[in-house]
């Protein structure tokens, strides 16, 4: 069966380094010296079976942690294998807008992700605002963070009621994908699912076998085409990630949704 990982990166010196970083070190056996390469991340898909993966590019007030520059030759040593996800500097809206449109052309870089942890602010500030025009006027989705903050900073801003509420009210053409369930806030997250056709979510960060009853049961109902597989290479690999796929009583085509279909017709990937 294709599996499509929407929640990857490979992470750079400088953004393993980050202190803030130290829970998922400690909780994963890893080190700040561990960093991936493209060779690793394909022999990692590969043993999990996964055909694509999505590659975030990651932008914060300290700086480019992951630039749109290093993901493009990322990409370069597998263009079968690998997509892009392109991000920003919020504090130069214009120069933001068009590094996004530098970048994302729907084919190797098929979406946006910044993740409001990393900037402390919540989604419906009003700095968002132009990446979220750009995102429409591309037609790509917005890829985001929902529920608690793995990383040591604050989780308020993964809430999803109010603040990504607010924005999906004032963009109803925006197309969310949120990743790492929304998690303990699942009430909101079916809230969300109900309210808005474009909100989605992924299981990035969790093996299966690990997720919450409440969102198995989601996955199984409401959320059967809203949900997609993603791992957060290089914190967990594709396999771990999959541990626990037959227990979720998925039907067959729950299943295909899950793992590849709901996340090439959301991405538009060929």
């Amino acid at each position: 069966m294709d599996i499509i990982d929407v929640w990857a990166q490979i992470t750079t010196p400088r953004m393993q380094a980050r202190p803030w970083l130290a829970t998922l070190h400690r909780w994963t056996g890893s080190s700040a010296d561990s960093v991936p390469d493209v060779a690793s991340t394909i022999g990692a898909m590969d043993k999990a079976g996964v055909s694509t993966t999505l590659l975030s590019a990651w932008y914060g007030p300290e700086g480019s942690l992951i630039t749109n520059e290093e993901v493009a030759a990322q990409i370069d040593q597998a263009p079968q294998r690998l997509r892009g996800l392109a991000s920003a500097d919020l504090t130069q809206p214009m120069e933001a807008v068009r590094e996004l449109r530098r970048w994302v052309d729907g084919k190797r870089f098929v979406g946006v992700r910044m993740v409001p942890w990393l900037w402390d602010l919540p989604p419906n500030d009003r700095r968002y605002y132009p990446i979220y025009a750009a995102c429409v006027e591309l037609g790509v989705p917005f890829c985001t963070q929902i529920g608690h903050t793995g990383p040591l900073r604050r989780s308020e801003n993964g809430r999803m009621l109010p603040y990504l509420e607010d924005v999906m009210l004032d963009f109803p053409e925006l197309v969310v994908v949120g990743g790492h369930l929304g998690f303990p806030w699942l009430d909101e997250l079916v809230t969300m699912t109900i309210k808005f056709p474009n909100f989605h979510v992924d299981t990035s960060a969790y093996a299966l076998h690990r997720l919450p009853q409440g969102f198995v049961e989601y996955m199984r109902t409401v959320g059967k085409n809203r949900v997609m597989f993603g791992t957060n290479w290089p914190m967990l690999n594709p396999a771990q990630c999959l541990e626990g796929l037959d227990l979720l009583g998925l039907d067959q085509a729950g299943a295909a949704g899950f793992l590849s279909g709901n996340a090439r017709r959301v991405f538009k990937l060929g």
